[in-house]
């Protein structure tokens, strides 16, 4: 029974059939028929006009529209438990040509417009210190906690007054936006690029990269190039991304997933570290309670040496969530 990660849900049935359906003689890389009305499917989402390109990670997604914002010598402002910053392997120091993240605190692994005065108000404005270039937030955070759409306009206000570019990794948007049941543009609004996950959210391999600054999407088309992430197939992206979109699916399947999760929190109780905002669930555990838990067929990760993570899907089974909860009681 898995509650690992929603990266080991299975694709939905419909994206492998948005892919067979795409299975036909089309222009190569990103000249296809899909992929070319990506702009008016996005910009009919989000209420406003957007440049879309696909990528086939959250980690290229998350670098290629960071290095339109930050020059070498520059710096990004983020959480320090953000994922760029934790889980990917220094890519953004690879893709954005040795720029530094400059880490924030904050609780639940959210800015404020506070935090990032805290880490940018003491840099001096000369060649011998990093420069302050954009500012990057993740929605729902590392914690799966969701920014609230008023929390979003006031770190938006404060990054347009000091002239820096917002980033939003939205890994699990989709989970983010339905827990807050506002609309897509209110849970990243002021953004200047999104990085729109689906493959957490029952997708095989592709990601949206949705800039609400054009000019920033003109750049990121020749650095996706240079990074090797232009397929030449990119139509089988495109598919999978309108799918996604085709009667709110994304919103459906991230719903389920948050429902589950709200169960297995209601079952956790006074264990839980972190209000359950999205599809994950971090709960107060022994070593003990772990392997019992393992020992009836759970599957999850450790989070240090007392805690767990356990991370709920759209494909998560109604009896497999009971049962987790069912075992977390009994504990």
């Amino acid at each position: 029974m898995q509650f690992l990660s929603d990266n080991a849900a299975s694709v939905h049935p419909a994206l492998w059939q948005a892919m067979q359906a795409a299975d036909a003689p089309d222009s190569p890389y990103d000249g296809d028929a899909l992929s070319q009305t990506l702009d008016a499917a996005f910009a009919a989402l989000f209420g406003r006009d957007c440049a879309v390109l696909w990528a086939a990670t959250g980690t290229a997604a998350n670098c290629l529209a960071l290095a339109t914002m930050v020059q070498p010598h520059g710096g990004v402002v983020c959480h320090r438990e953000a994922h760029i910053e934790v889980d990917e392997g220094g890519a953004p120091g690879f893709y954005l040509h040795g720029a530094k993240l400059l880490l924030a605190e904050g609780e639940g692994a959210k800015l404020t417009p506070a935090a990032i005065a805290a880490v940018i108000d003491p840099i001096r404005n000369d060649v011998h210190q990093v420069q302050p270039h954009a500012v990057s937030i993740t929605q729902a955070s590392e914690y799966g906690r969701a920014y609230q759409p008023g929390e979003v306009a006031a770190i938006a206000a404060f990054c347009a007054a000091r002239g820096l570019p917002l980033h939003v990794d939205g890994a699990r948007f989709g989970n983010a936006v339905a827990h807050l049941g506002c609309t897509p543009w209110e849970a990243c609004q002021g953004a200047a690029a999104l990085s729109f996950g689906f493959i957490k959210n029952g997708g095989l391999g592709a990601e949206a990269l949705v800039f609400f600054d054009p000019a920033l999407a003109d750049v990121a088309r020749y650095r996706r190039k240079r990074a090797g992430h232009l397929q030449s197939k990119g139509r089988y992206l495109a598919a999978q991304l309108h799918a996604m979109l085709k009667d709110d699916l994304w919103l459906a399947n991230a719903r389920h997933a948050n429902a589950a999760a709200r169960e297995l929190a209601g079952a956790a109780q006074d264990r839980l570290l972190h209000p359950v905002e999205a599809n994950e669930v971090f709960l107060r555990l022994t070593e003990a309670e772990r392997a019992a838990l393992r020992a009836q067929g759970f599957s999850f990760y450790d989070w240090g040496d007392d805690a767990a993570r356990l991370v709920t899907a759209w494909n998560s089974r109604d009896a497999d969530v009971a049962a987790l909860a069912r075992a977390i009681s009994a504990l």
